[in-house]
């Protein structure tokens, strides 16, 4: 079993091209990540509809949905996903999609990485979540107290399979599943580019020309903002949930 060492960190590993496949901020890594915040505006903080903040309040998935327990609290564990389904919420305002796709994005962006077996470069994981979806639809949107329909499932899942494949290497299959659900996948991909603020390395963090979304590096101050304050509160001691809950609050996202 790989874990990172106690008297290492994050940051200092990635350096080093010695990072574990199993990878847990610490405090070294987030001073870090403080000390080296770009210049980015103040962004304010757009006003999310009730229902979004009602799907929010849910985005705190059960471990045993996780493929593997150990990354539950790791760099692609249930921090990340909350934060991703958040950023999700606020560019589908962004990009005035209605209830039905702002659900979708927000249900995508919880489970995208939960079928990970590991946070380093996990090719296929994207669609081995996809197929654990589609196969436990009625058990993930019913935690969100929805109920899946076929389209959604299929809009979901695509977006879920496709968030791990740069556009530039989509292949003739990906291109048409992704027109299928263009605007769902293409915002779920750009927010999970946006939590990239807790990667340990500066050439990992977010960057507007792998996305294609407008509205993208207006928010790079509030994603950066939310892996700082939720990721301090878990080192402190506050559960994962809670970590990122105490952080939507904060920016009246829940």
């Amino acid at each position: 079993m790989s874990t990172t060492p106690l008297t290492a960190s994050l940051f200092d590993l990635a350096a080093r091209g010695q990072l574990p496949l199993h990878q847990h901020m610490d405090h070294a890594t987030i001073a870090w990540v403080s000390d080296n915040r770009p210049d980015l505006p103040p962004t304010p903080t757009p006003p999310l509809r009730p229902h979004s903040k009602e799907l929010l309040a849910h985005s705190g998935l059960s471990t045993r949905w996780w493929a593997d327990p150990r990354l539950y609290t790791s760099l692609h564990g249930v921090r990340h996903a909350m934060r991703t389904a958040a950023l999700a919420a606020v560019l589908a305002e962004a990009n005035g999609l209605d209830d039905a796709d702002t659900a979708t994005v927000i249900l995508a962006a919880a489970i995208h990485d939960c079928q990970r077996r590991h946070d380093k470069d996990d090719r296929g994981h994207g669609a081995r979540a996809a197929v654990w979806l589609a196969a436990n639809a009625d058990a993930v949107w019913g935690h969100f107290g929805l109920t899946a329909a076929p389209r959604r499932i299929v809009q979901a899942a695509t977006a879920v399979r496709l968030h791990d494949i740069p556009y530039e290497a989509f292949t003739g299959a990906d291109k048409s599943d992704h027109a299928r659900a263009q605007r769902i996948t293409d915002v779920v991909k750009a927010a999970d580019a946006l939590d990239r603020y807790r990667l340990p390395k500066l050439k990992w963090w977010p960057d507007a020309q792998y996305v294609r979304e407008p509205a993208f590096d207006q928010l790079r101050g509030l994603a950066f903002d939310l892996v700082l304050v939720s990721e301090r509160a878990y080192l402190g001691g506050a559960s994962g949930t809670a970590a990122v809950r105490y952080a939507l609050a904060e920016k009246g996202l829940l």
